[in-house]
């Protein structure tokens, strides 16, 4: 018993120790987590606080409503709001914990636009009853754990001295009786003692499962959660140690494949859409690479694959990227795309850079989308790189957009909003796609950024704005209204204003039906170019859309000024939104001041029966997405 109890005492002397150095990093990680809570607490009351600028209900109210926000988003122990020495709104909570009061401390923020201060002190009562009960818990478990440990150690070591001592019994019995055959000794069996089986066992479960989380951990670095491939990192290694070293691959055929309607399927159609169209690609690639045994595939980034061919001859590539061509036709075509993805192939050997060969493949990629859909290019000059042809994808998409714009190649769709209500007036938003000279579709997340990159944004605005106007004179739909997107160039540029002012003044009858979608972060560039567009825009009768709404955080005093029509809230707060409550409490928030202020909310991104359910209790006027329509020709 002696025994028993001075194993038990120096056990859970350790285990005090223990306790003492997880107190004090429970102790540490406590209070950076109070300074870090209260810091964003600082920054949210400044955000949420925008949102009542320009508000011109009485001061009182406004406090009252600002409370109100504060109170939902966060437990305080106090809470006091004043203009100036007046005390608006004052509370205190009374039930507090000790270590409450001593956690948090008082901190005044001022609201200098709405003229009032808030003095608080944060309640972290949860977090510290939830650290409270662990604390107790530890303390019970290392009591416990102190007992147990004691307990298998004398019963060990008994059963150790047991064994020992019947060996040397055993010994001393046989050198009496001079008895010295050699036999397996005793003492090895103590292995089989099963408290000593036990313990091993364990401990080679534990190895076991060390070296299968090292080996997850190897695979979250190397491989695409998605798709299974191996990442970017895999291919770099792979290109150095099985190419560029002494290895059988001498030479080869790199691939670069881009899925360019990722981004447009994305926004269109949701990210769940964009991960199936991504898997379908990679399942394309692979039965295409079943002829080939030795060539390897790879995810570099969201939209682009790699395709190693080792030891392959440049025609023999160029085979393997046309099957890809009919088979991301034949997948376009079920799927009603505009195109799948396009290829950039180049031939390498062990002398050349993989940094090169990727410049030299995307340069391929560049020039196949300006061809036929889904279409590959070979890019075998490898001096493009240095000499005077360095930007060649670049001029050959220049030459392609100037042509689209000489010859008016442009296809227009129109995707439908969907009132929430009768009394709700929506539009129906109008989607731009380019065509080649073959009449195949150039993909335009891609045209629209080399439109952009080139100078061209402003002409390519043009063009849309005078197809959108003939086609709706034209097949007379002059009782509906369209939605048309203005990029942020063309309404900073001033040549550009003046022609838009002079063209809806000699469509006074299209005029009005038209409704101008802007962004939020390109109306912020320059307010005052802001305001006199949405002045031009209503003294000729069209209407004006905020789009993505909610990216920039602009106070609501600026939208007062500005008066837009509708604002469309941007697809990360209405995605999932059935799910998350934070998001709800926004946008409810967002529509009751916009409809005090006349602004109509539009919900974009739309894909799900539970989202549009929760957006219409939202109050929401009006959605947009594939749940709703998918688009369809003018």
């Amino acid at each position: 018993m002696y025994k028993f109890s001075k194993l038990f005492f120096k056990n859970l002397t350790f285990s005090l120790i223990f306790i003492i150095v997880f107190s004090a990093i429970l102790f540490s990680l406590l209070f950076g987590y109070v300074d870090n809570k209260t810091q964003k607490h600082q920054q949210s009351i400044q955000a949420i606080s925008q949102v009542f600028v320009g508000n011109e209900q009485p001061i009182e109210d406004v406090a009252r409503q600002f409370a109100s926000v504060l109170t939902t988003s966060a437990d305080y122990q106090t809470l006091v709001i004043k203009n100036n020495s007046n005390v608006l709104f004052n509370y205190e909570n009374t039930e507090l914990h000790l270590i409450d009061s001593f956690l948090a401390q008082r901190k005044t923020v001022s609201a200098g636009k709405l003229g009032l201060q808030i003095q608080y002190q944060l309640s972290f009562s949860e977090v510290i009853h939830f650290l409270t009960q662990l604390f107790i818990g530890v303390l019970i478990l290392t009591f416990i754990f102190a007992f147990i440990a004691a307990k298998l150690n004398y019963k060990l070591q008994t059963i150790i001295f047991q064994v020992i001592g019947k060996e040397i019994s055993n010994e001393l019995a046989q050198i009496n009786n001079g008895d010295f055959i050699t036999k397996k000794s005793v003492i090895n069996k103590s292995f089989e003692i099963p408290a000593l089986q036990e313990g091993i066992d364990e401990i080679r479960a534990l190895m076991t499962e060390q070296f299968k989380n090292t080996s997850n951990l190897e695979v979250e670095a190397h491989v695409d959660n998605l798709t299974g491939l191996d990442n970017r990192n895999r291919f770099v290694q792979y290109y150095e140690n099985e190419i560029v070293r002494e290895s059988p691959v001498n030479y080869g055929v790199l691939l670069i494949t881009r899925c360019t309607e990722l981004q447009t399927i994305n926004q269109v159609q949701g990210y769940n859409s964009g991960d199936i169209y991504i898997l379908k690609v990679v399942e394309i690639i692979k039965k295409t690479l079943i002829n080939k045994p030795t060539g390897k595939v790879f995810r570099l980034n969201s939209s682009d694959f790699a395709t190693i061919l080792p030891n392959e001859q440049l025609k023999a590539a160029e085979d393997f990227a046309s099957e890809l061509k009919i088979k991301f036709d034949d997948y376009q075509r079920v799927n009603e795309l505009d195109s799948v993805a396009f290829s950039g192939l180049v031939y390498f050997d062990k002398s050349k850079p993989l940094g090169e060969l990727l410049a030299l493949a995307d340069t391929g990629v560049s020039i196949a989308q300006t061809q036929k859909t889904n279409s590959w290019y070979s890019q075998t000059d490898v001096n493009i790189l240095t000499n005077n042809s360095a930007n060649f994808g670049s001029q050959n998409w220049r030459q392609e957009i100037e042509s689209v714009l000489a010859a008016g190649r442009v296809k227009l769709l129109l995707q439908p909003i969907q009132p929430s209500g009768r009394n709700s007036k929506v539009y129906s938003e109008i989607l731009a796609r380019f065509l080649n000279a073959n009449d195949d579709m150039l993909p335009t997340a891609t045209f629209i950024a080399m439109a952009e990159k080139l100078d061209k944004i402003i002409e390519v605005d043009r063009l849309i704005i005078e197809t959108a106007i003939k086609e709706i004179t034209t097949k007379n739909m002059l009782d509906s209204s369209f939605g048309i997107n203005i990029s942020s160039r063309s309404i900073n540029d001033e040549h550009f204003m003046i022609w838009l002012e002079r063209k809806l003044l000699r469509e006074p009858a299209a005029a009005p039906r038209l409704v101008f979608e802007i962004s939020e972060l390109g109306l912020q560039q320059n307010i005052k170019t802001a305001k006199r567009l949405v002045a031009v825009l209503h003294r000729v009768g069209s209407r004006v859309t905020v789009e993505r709404f909610g990216v920039g955080l602009t106070s609501f005093k600026f939208f007062r000024d500005l008066t837009p029509d509708y604002i469309k809230m941007d697809s990360s707060y209405t995605r999932d939104i059935d799910d998350d409550k934070n998001n709800q409490y926004f946008l409810r928030l967002m529509v009751d001041l916009a409809h005090r202020l006349g602004i109509s909310v539009l919900a974009e991104s739309v894909e799900s029966q539970e989202e549009k359910h929760t957006l219409e209790k939202l109050f929401i006027d009006g959605c947009q997405g594939y749940y709703v329509g998918k688009p369809s020709d003018l």
